[in-house]
């Protein structure tokens, strides 16, 4: 069998030209490499190197062995170098789940800063487990759930990371634009544009519409924030969306909004993660800096 010693013995042994000092280097004794190497050869029954004098030349198999362990070893060095990181908390792939249609802007904000400050820190977010992050949290598909609804579950921790109101966001020359409040009633006539989310999982139905025993007279739904502000914006309905957006937004200009109700409709965006993870130091720094990245300036 090849060791990974005899390999780099070969490497050493090339590097420095001599045995003892190669022995030196990879804190063995000369006799104990003389051993090893000897043990080699005759399991092979080949000769690894000759002597020509006080130097040693590489014979055809240990010029072989040698291009191996220059590519083996390597590759072996940098597998114990990610291993320790992963054991200290330095390295490691960050999975990201988002259960928050718009949250991709501010996330953005969090990626750059992040993955300069953790470069030895793989990330990879997905929207696939959108409305189901939960149960891949719980199944250790996903390290964070990034969501404005968190459910309580045994070993489940969720860390705020910044507080919005959902507004009601209404064109220019609208009805509601002379108001300060929407009451549920006013959307019963209304185009309401959502991102693609069931009525049972959106705000503005189960917290607002449904309880006063209203619905709008259609419900749309659009994939993005920009499109749905554009739609809007020229008439084509009313819309109910995190504030913080309205002002980030470019189409968010010229937009009036509305409280939805007299009291509102606050939310918090969590971040929902395993207990076992909340001393994990990569994990830990991007809760650190989520939380600094807050919601849009004003």
């Amino acid at each position: 069998m090849i060791d990974l010693q005899h390999l780099a013995i070969i490497r050493e042994v090339n590097r420095s030209g001599s045995l003892t000092t190669a022995a030196d280097r990879l804190c063995l004794s000369q006799s104990a490499v003389s051993h090893a190497m000897r043990r080699f050869e005759q399991r092979f029954g080949v000769s690894v190197w000759q002597r020509e004098g006080r130097s040693i030349r590489l014979t055809r198999a240990g010029s072989y062995l040698l291009a191996l362990a220059e590519r083996v070893l390597p590759q072996i060095e940098h597998a114990e170098t990610a291993l320790e990181d992963f054991a200290s908390g330095r390295g490691g792939v960050l999975r990201i789940g988002m259960e928050c249609h718009p949250c991709h802007q501010w996330l953005m904000r969090v990626v750059n800063p992040y993955l300069q400050a953790w470069p030895a820190v793989d990330l990879d977010v997905t929207s696939a487990f959108r409305f189901g992050g939960l149960g891949a949290l719980l199944g250790h598909e996903i390290d964070l759930l990034i969501t404005p609804d968190p459910i309580e579950r045994p070993g489940l921790a969720y860390l705020p990371v910044f507080d919005y109101e959902m507004v009601l966001a209404v064109p220019s020359g609208h009805p509601l634009a002379d108001k300060r409040v929407a009451t549920p009633s006013d959307l019963n006539g209304e185009t309401l544009i959502t991102y693609p989310v069931t009525p049972e999982r959106l705000d503005v139905f189960t917290r607002f519409l449904v309880p006063a025993g209203c619905l709008p007279k259609r419900h749309r739904s659009v994939e993005t924030t920009e499109l749905m502000l554009q739609m809007v914006a020229t008439g084509r309905g009313v819309s109910a969306i995190p504030d913080w957006l309205i002002r980030e937004m470019p189409w968010g200009n010229g937009l009036h909004t509305l409280r939805l109700g007299p009291e509102g409709i606050d939310k918090s965006i969590h971040i929902g993660l395993r207990d076992e993870d909340l001393e994990t130091r990569y994990i830990q720094g991007f809760v650190d800096l989520a939380r600094k990245t807050t919601n849009a300036p004003a």
